[in-house]
């Protein structure tokens, strides 16, 4: 990405507004983690269930704290083992984050690897959802064509802004639930379940269904 494209998002991000662009594996739905109205108007055009999260990617490590009610080693491992990366960590959140980004409590974060979403958050500074740029059911989205077509309303009135380019596609990212001296992957992605276990086991931390004696 240029300058002017990530300037021009930056204030599209400022304003409450929606872009969707290419992470390192799909198109994501990115939008002011911290702004109730830029979260409702995500939702408009992607309804979450109560089953679902909302996950965010991070400008820096840095800005983790700020959002989960502690960092334990086993998390703390995990983000210095594959950040930036395909891997996502959740933890109890705060109870001042916004309740549409929770899931059991919890909110999943990543620094995401190169790629132009992971230069448009560090440029905004702050985190961003990070949401597949798909509908329910849908494939996720590898070409700006692709969002287009599956949000053609909201690219036609302006209120979702799509960068144009493809990403490679691939897995999404691996989510690890940590909680104390315990841990458990929500989703199989990026990143193999053995290892998480490994880096997991180095901290004392054992992973649900691995032995952590090997």
């Amino acid at each position: 990405m240029t300058r002017p494209d990530v300037a021009a998002l930056v204030e599209t991000l400022e304003r409450g507004g929606v872009v969707a662009i290419a992470t390192e594996s799909f198109f994501g739905l990115l939008a002011d983690a911290g702004r109730p109205e830029a979260i409702e108007r995500l939702l408009s055009l992607k309804p979450r269930g109560a089953d679902k999260g909302m996950p965010l990617v991070l400008p820096e490590r840095a800005a983790w704290e700020a959002l989960v009610a502690e960092l334990p080693a086993g998390a703390s491992a995990l983000a210095s083992a594959f950040w930036p990366g395909g891997l996502s960590v959740a933890l109890r959140a705060v109870s001042s984050l916004d309740t549409r980004l929770l899931l059991d409590e919890r909110v999943a974060v990543r620094l995401p690897g190169a790629s132009p979403a992971a230069d448009l958050v560090r440029a905004f500074g702050r985190p961003l959802t990070a949401t597949s740029a798909n509908l329910p059911g849908e494939p996720p989205a590898t070409t700006a064509e692709a969002v287009e077509r599956s949000f053609p309303r909201a690219v036609a009135s302006a209120t979702l802004t799509v960068w144009r380019d493809a990403s490679p596609g691939g897995a999404p990212s691996t989510v690890v639930v940590v909680e104390g001296e315990r841990a458990w992957i929500a989703r199989d992605g990026a990143v193999p379940r053995q290892r998480v276990a490994d880096v997991l086991r180095e901290a004392g931390v054992a992973l649900d269904g691995m032995d952590l004696r090997r």
